[in-house]
């Protein structure tokens, strides 16, 4: 009896242990108290910036990036260094082999809202607001400023890609600023210096400046660092114009739309519509609040909106 009560003892200790390891990788990998905290963190980042441009002067930039980031959160700063070792350009080609087959289910526009809905975190202190009425604050402040219905669905719609989650991958694989891999990594995306451990920068191919590109080859030709944008732009690409496209694909890639970075890899098309892109941005960085949507009142309008574009299903 005392052999199989040391026994069981023992293998209570080592499930425990496990647990113990599970939980803290898992908080290794995920060290953001709450996936919206890079929302927010991108928002506080560019508080100082003007809207009506999308720079501001470089001397007072740099400044306020030195203010910012002396300031900024142990939590953010240990995602940034996760996100910015792992996304190379092998970990995006992978990730592309993985989901752009787009065979993770099959749900249409406002299911995936209700999915998305299901990420709770209660340890978020700002705000007690659901998934989906983030995304109705946000197309209200457009549909509110009479922009066009495209636009409109946009914001509604821009941050579904986020589902990436609920599959499993890591905060740093969804959410974050997207750059391109396959080429020398700008020093004004945040913490540049935590690209000293990814391993493209010491591939000499992937070290340069065009890296495995053509200068002028455009966007659509050049490797993005994987998450939430390119893999909701994938999934809606057959259905929006293509200026709504471009706010959902590199509405995170602050080093080209905020920081103009990159140029030499965008076409003269690029640069047109990142205009769109631009006139999102304020859009995706300041509507978020405490003011609670009426979800039940505003859902006939949103579904009537998401049924003129979307079909009744899409493949995720």
């Amino acid at each position: 009896i005392t052999h199989g009560f040391e026994l069981a003892v023992h293998a209570d200790s080592v499930r425990s242990r496990n647990r113990d390891e599970a939980l803290s990788k898992s908080r290794m990998d995920n060290p953001l108290e709450h996936l919206d905290d890079w929302d927010d963190d991108v928002r506080r980042r560019y508080s100082a910036a003007s809207d009506s441009s999308p720079f501001v002067d470089p001397d007072k930039q740099e400044d306020a990036f030195r203010d910012y980031e002396k300031d900024v959160r142990p939590g953010v700063r240990d995602f940034y260094r996760l996100n910015h070792r792992h996304q190379t350009y092998e970990f995006g080609q992978q990730m592309r082999a993985k989901y752009l087959p787009l065979r993770m289910r099959r749900m249409g526009i406002w299911e995936a809202m209700e999915y998305l809905n299901t990420l709770v975190d209660d340890s978020d202190p700002d705000t007690d607001l659901s998934q989906i009425e983030h995304l109705m604050q946000t197309a209200e402040a457009i549909r509110g400023d009479g922009h066009p219905r495209p636009f409109i669905l946009t914001g509604l719609i821009h941050d579904l890609g986020k589902v990436l989650c609920l599959y499993g991958d890591p905060q740093w694989a969804v959410v974050g600023d997207t750059f391109p891999v396959g080429c020398a990594f700008s020093n004004r995306i945040v913490f540049p210096e935590f690209f000293d451990a990814n391993p493209d920068r010491q591939n000499v191919e992937y070290a340069t400046k065009l890296g495995v590109y053509q200068e002028g080859c455009g966007l659509d030709r050049v490797l993005m660092s994987w998450g939430h944008d390119e893999y909701l732009y994938h999934v809606v690409k057959d259905y929006l114009p293509i200026e709504a496209l471009y706010m959902i694909r590199y509405h995170s890639f602050y080093a080209g739309h905020r920081e103009g970075e990159y140029d030499y890899l965008m076409s003269d098309e690029d640069r047109r519509l990142f205009e769109s892109v631009r006139r999102f941005n304020p859009y995706d960085l300041y509507t978020k609040s405490h003011q609670r949507p009426d979800v039940d009142a505003l859902k006939p309008y949103y579904q009537e909106l998401i049924d003129e574009f979307f079909p009744a299903e899409l493949s995720w």
